[in-house]
């Protein structure tokens, strides 16, 4: 009996030793588990933050990207824009040269010929009736004084010769009453000169005693009689604005026969 109970005995020490070798060893293997999961999920954090750290610098170069590519089409824009405006501008240049070199074709007929309307135009005022002569000969040698200024444009000249044409045309239907010195015979003195257009330039003197009308074919003055007088008085008033315009008798120089 007693080796009977030795034996159970010993079989459930040896049941106990074998329940706590495999509960040890079941606690390491757990131990191992968890420490594999903890190094698992360590990793895992790791690799999570490196994978966000990627991320957020793939998004940050994305935007960048971005950027870059907005600024690249405003410059593209920008340089094509640029680009067109220089080629207009050559275009531009290319066409000016053109016209200065047409100008300069130009100019070199332009000139001369501005020279000859103005001594023309002297030679014209020497041969014409010889009213307001100050007048006249300034505007003459101001427009001679003026061609040869570098300062003026071609343009600028030929329209104040045109203008100086224009002038001398008005002359010819308009009437004019003026007081100017007249010198006859070495004898100066105050007159009114009466024009009427181009056809007949008198004067008066101031105390109305003396008409007399110019005689362009001789080149003088040619006393008028008495009758003539007081029509002369009426038309100094009448050019003067200080009468209604009204029929008076007045020599006329006869019309010359077409050639």
């Amino acid at each position: 009996m007693r080796q009977n109970a030795s034996a159970v005995l010993s079989i459930l020490i040896l049941g106990v030793v074998l329940f706590a070798t495999a509960q040890a060893a079941e606690k390491k293997t757990l131990e191992a588990t968890v420490n594999v999961q903890e190094s698992i999920e360590k990793a895992a954090a790791t690799s999570q933050k490196k994978i966000d750290a990627v991320a957020d610098q793939a998004d940050r170069m994305l935007t960048e990207y971005k950027l870059i590519m907005r600024q690249y089409d405003a410059l593209k824009g920008y340089n094509d824009q640029v680009a067109r405006i220089v080629r207009a501008q050559n275009e531009e240049l290319a066409t000016i040269d053109e016209q200065l070199l047409e100008i300069d074709t130009t100019n070199q007929g332009v000139i001369p010929l501005m020279g000859r309307m103005v001594d023309t135009l002297d030679k014209f005022v020497a041969l014409d009736v010889p009213f307001l002569p100050d007048e006249r000969s300034k505007r003459i040698e101001e427009l001679k004084t003026l061609l040869d200024r570098a300062d003026v444009t071609v343009s600028e000249k030929y329209r104040r010769i045109m203008e100086a044409y224009q002038v001398e045309m008005e002359y010819g239907r308009t009437i004019e009453a003026y007081t100017a010195e007249l010198v006859v015979d070495g004898n100066k003195r105050s007159v009114d000169f009466l024009r009427i257009g181009r056809m007949t330039l008198m004067y008066q003197t101031l105390d109305k005693k003396e008409t007399a009308v110019w005689d362009n074919d001789k080149r003088t003055w040619r006393v008028l009689p008495e009758e003539y007088r007081k029509p002369t008085m009426l038309g100094l008033r009448i050019a003067r604005k200080q009468a209604p315009p009204d029929l008076i008798k007045l020599p006329v120089p006869a019309p010359e026969k077409a050639q």
